[in-house]
């Protein structure tokens, strides 16, 4: 079977692969908690619709670095062999998706971290993630630590976290190993010194002021550049899923993101919805991708529209968000994203 992605991508984009969610959670009972939610919604959706990113820098208590570190990869480990004993195949899209963030790359734990979690089976994580990184040679610098110890496969993440980084992030953006670029809101915010009031990181505030704004267009464009995944940055105010859901819409709809933190399990449903596809718009994907591969790709006419490969490209791009989020497709669609298929295409 010839995969519209080949055909059409050439295998070169990242775009829309990853899933839409990345909830963060560094707490023992959080972390147990987020990795049960995941795999409630595995259940419940048919593939993986979030990562859980298991966080090794804020989330460590200062002195306890190396248990915190041992306790992650035990959870990550765990929830991969309860997964392969389930007769989940080991890249299949519905294989629990858990990653990390590790120490930044001056941090005193930052080799410690890379030691512990990858020195066994670096597997387990399916990316990670690398705070206050700021320009190329930071990011050249961590890499070289993490395929030293044992992490030469695993894609990696950025988090860009200050202005110099943000004048950096087409740089940032071009390496090869990055997968994505998430935006760091509130160390941005406090790294301005005061010049940026503290409404800049409320949920409605960061889409209004000026600086937060151009950071922000500035990552996705970078990664929109190099085929990368631009992930927005967190709503701190968790219990208010209305404005959850308009942050997220915002980010989606107009400043072209593709996925979006979480730190609360009341915010990951309103982020699914938000960065989903129209229910329109997938059945018209749906209605043209099917007539493309029927036509081995050769324009076609759908609803007197002429479509060619331009539009056969957008549309399938279309399906793959709609799939990251669990839509259900036809059968004409749905036998691309069986269940023992991987989630990225290689």
């Amino acid at each position: 079977m010839v995969h519209p992605r080949d055909i059409l991508l050439e295998s070169k984009s990242q775009h829309g692969l990853i899933p839409v969610v990345d909830h963060y959670c560094g707490l023992e009972p959080r972390m147990s908690k987020a990795l049960q939610l995941q795999s409630e919604l595995i259940q419940e959706l048919g593939n993986c619709v979030m990562d859980v990113t298991l966080d090794c820098e804020d989330g460590a208590p200062v002195g306890a670095e190396a248990e915190h570190a041992a306790l992650v990869l035990s959870l990550a480990q765990n929830a991969r062999q309860k997964a392969l004993a389930a007769g989940v195949q080991s890249h299949s899209r519905q294989m629990p998706r858990v990653a990390v963030r590790v120490h930044a790359i001056d941090h005193l734990a930052f080799e410690q971290d890379l030691a512990i979690l990858l020195g066994q089976n670096p597997e387990v994580f399916c990316h990670l993630m690398i705070p206050k990184v700021e320009d190329l040679a930071s990011l050249e610098k961590a890499i070289t630590a993490i395929n030293a110890a044992g992490g030469k496969n695993i894609p990696i993440h950025v988090l860009i976290e200050s202005a110099y980084a943000v004048h950096n992030a087409f740089a940032i953006a071009s390496h090869p190993r990055v997968q994505s670029i998430s935006f760091g809101l509130m160390d941005f915010v406090s790294s301005h010194g005061g010049a940026i009031g503290s409404q800049a990181m409320s949920s409605a505030g960061q889409f209004q002021h000026p600086m937060v704004l151009r950071a922000k267009l500035e990552i996705a464009a970078a990664c929109h550049a190099y085929g990368k995944v631009p992930s927005h940055c967190v709503v701190t105010e968790f219990a208010n899923e209305a404005l959850l859901l308009s942050a997220a819409q915002q980010a989606a709809h107009q400043l072209s993101y593709q996925r979006m933190w979480s730190i609360h399990p009341k915010q990951i449903k309103p982020i699914l919805q938000a960065f989903a596809p129209q229910e329109q718009e997938i059945e018209l994907a749906c209605q043209v991708i099917s007539a493309a591969a029927l036509a081995n790709w050769g324009p076609v006419s759908v609803d007197s529209k002429l479509h060619d490969r331009a539009s056969f490209r957008y549309f399938w791009q279309v399906i793959e968000r709609a799939a990251s989020v669990g839509h259900e497709l036809p059968t004409s669609i749905s036998k691309y994203f069986s269940a023992s298929a991987d989630l990225i295409s290689s």
